[in-house]
């Protein structure tokens, strides 16, 4: 099987090396860094040049940005010779305690997050799979007005073929507006799960032969494929509880399931040839590195060889997700194994990823539509 379906002679595409700060989420709580210290430590350790931030847990008051702070933040990203890429925005409906938001409040809500990422510097506004096709579409002439490219988020258990991201596509194929687009997690086309994660139950006192049963369901569901329906992962999610309850651990069970089905997709890599056209922006999830310098559950190399050759020219956020239970190894040195593994796939794909912060803004322009006179 080949991941091309590019034309014959179409131009091999260069991706943006980038990272989002979620990546180094254990240092923020522990408050090893602040936003300036995370940013300036991206700079310095060469993670960028592209950068991506999550709106919420990094900007105080966010949504609400005053020009003194806008300003401070645009001077810290040109010192530090860093490109902003992608803003991560809320689809929040919940917000308030005995309703959902009316669809007139959720466009109000998502354009203060839109008027925010264009006011500090971000082209991208990534957004959650809680939005509908009829509010994409509603939001499409805002992002316009702002120049703010909306990129909805395929996450796993969703994939790029599941019926509510082909209903996306749809509805963006007839808007026909280039600022609507898709975020491509990789965490929707996992091949396997993390053995950090396995190490991690290991420390919390699983038993071997447990995590071996884990093992074993998760690559039960690999072969099957990605689930039909949402009946389908809730199926699944039921039973890695029952398995951690049969073998005595069953305070493990809901961590088994949101992980094993909310992680670790196992969707196909080709798969995402659904909606590439629509890509445009990436979250390279992945969650660790082994002995051999290799992401033993992510297929990264696949997923880069699939974004070259099909011209993908955007950024790519590497966003280390094995954070969440990973407390005994360095973050950035993970982070900085990822990369290299991105950089080799991409030149053994005949390419590279960019990391030249010039060259990375004028491949971003080109990548992304332009409001005029913007």
């Amino acid at each position: 099987m080949t991941l091309r379906q590019a034309q014959d002679g179409a131009t091999l595409g260069s991706p943006i090396q980038g990272v989002t700060l979620y990546s180094f989420t254990r240092a923020f709580h522990g408050r090893e860094y602040d936003l300036e210290g995370l940013i300036r430590r991206v700079a310095t350790d060469g993670y960028g040049p592209g950068l991506e931030i999550i709106g919420f847990s990094s900007f105080r008051g966010f949504p609400h940005i005053d020009d003194a702070y806008a300003g401070w933040f645009r001077d810290l990203v040109a010192e530090t010779g860093l490109v902003t890429t992608s803003l991560a925005v809320n689809a929040d409906v919940g917000i308030h305690r005995d309703r959902l938001l009316t669809q007139d409040e959720l466009i109000e809500y998502m354009t203060l997050q839109i008027k925010a990422a264009a006011k500090l510097g971000f082209p991208i506004a990534r957004v959650q799979i809680s939005i509908t096709p009829d509010s994409m579409e509603a939001l499409a002439p805002i992002a316009e007005a702002h120049g703010v490219t909306l990129a909805l988020e395929v996450h796993a258990d969703q994939y790029a073929s599941h019926p509510r991201i082909l209903a996306l596509r749809d509805r963006y194929e007839k808007v026909g507006s280039p600022f609507l687009g898709f975020t491509m997690d990789w965490g929707a086309t996992v091949t396997g799960f993390a053995p950090s994660l396995i190490e991690a139950y290991r420390r919390r006192g699983a038993s071997e032969e447990l995590l071996g049963k884990v093992v074993a369901l998760w690559d039960e569901f690999y072969q099957q494929g990605p689930p039909a329906d949402q009946a389908d992962h809730g199926q699944r999610f039921g039973r890695f509880i029952g398995l951690a309850a049969q073998n005595g651990r069953p305070d493990l069970g809901i961590d088994f399931g949101i992980n094993g089905t909310g992680l670790f997709g196992p969707a196909r890599v080709d798969d995402w040839l659904e909606i590439f056209p629509w890509i445009t922006h990436v979250h390279g999830k992945f969650f660790g590195i082994d002995e051999n310098g290799e992401e033993p559950s992510v297929p990264v190399r696949d997923l880069i060889t699939l974004l070259v050759e099909n011209g993908y020219s955007g950024a790519i956020s590497s966003e280390y997700e094995g954070w969440h239970w990973n407390y005994w190894q360095s973050p950035f040195d993970i982070i900085a194994g990822e990369q290299a593994v991105q950089r080799s796939a991409a030149e053994a794909a005949g390419s590279h990823m960019i990391t030249d912060a010039a060259h990375a803004r004028a491949a971003l322009a080109a990548h992304l539509p332009q409001t005029v006179g913007r």
